[in-house]
């Protein structure tokens, strides 16, 4: 999605330095095993590979580290809470009640780990045909709002269904990059705006 491929170099023979793209560094399983190989491992080897990539990667300067987290509430959420300092969790849904329940249970999850909830993002929310204009809630609708409004969190933004997205990180440059003008663009940055506010606050004393 970033355009990145290749192994990280090691400057040390320890660490490993992020890739980068686009002005943000990157770190990935995906780039220590093969593109075909099946990711077939137990609790344990997960914990610890993510363990290696958060710890043994030499980052630069960073305004934020975002670690992209699989979906549910798995041994990689629960390691995560428990051996880093997290700032917060950021939730992201599509309308649909099946993914509801995920998001759910990942909110649950984190409050009992003590990790602030940012806020929901609403993935595939809304679809406008290229062809004629007609707009259609595809995945149900409301979802984010319902979630929110049950924990008391904010909807930091909805993303629509666009084939441009798709294309786009396909090809390796992100929306914001590709077009950062758009409509889409300007989506994301309302969400990443609303972020840092609600960083900012955790952040204050008291």
């Amino acid at each position: 999605m970033m355009g990145l491929s290749g192994r990280p170099e090691s400057a040390d023979g320890k660490t490993m330095q992020p890739l980068e793209a686009h002005g943000v560094q990157v770190m990935s399983i995906g780039f220590l095993v093969a593109q075909d190989q099946a990711m077939v491992w137990r609790g344990p080897m997960v914990v610890g590979a993510f363990n290696q990539i958060l710890n043994d990667t030499s980052w630069g300067e960073l305004d934020y580290l975002i670690i992209d987290m699989p979906p549910g509430t798995g041994d990689i959420q629960l390691s995560l809470a428990q051996s880093v300092p997290v700032t917060g969790a950021v939730i992201v849904t599509t309308p649909q009640d099946v993914a509801l329940l995920d998001a759910k249970r990942g909110i649950e999850m984190f409050r009992k780990v003590q990790v602030p909830i940012l806020g929901v993002v609403e993935n595939m929310g809304l679809h406008i045909c290229s062809q004629c204009g007609h707009s259609e809630h595809i995945f149900g609708e409301g979802g984010a709002d319902r979630i929110a409004y049950a924990y008391d969190v904010e909807v930091l933004g909805s993303l629509p269904l666009d084939g441009k997205i798709r294309a786009q990180c396909d090809a390796g440059t992100p929306a914001v990059a590709a077009e950062p003008n758009s409509k889409v663009s300007q989506i994301y940055g309302q969400i990443a705006l609303r972020i840092s506010a609600q960083l900012a606050g955790i952040g204050k004393p008291g």
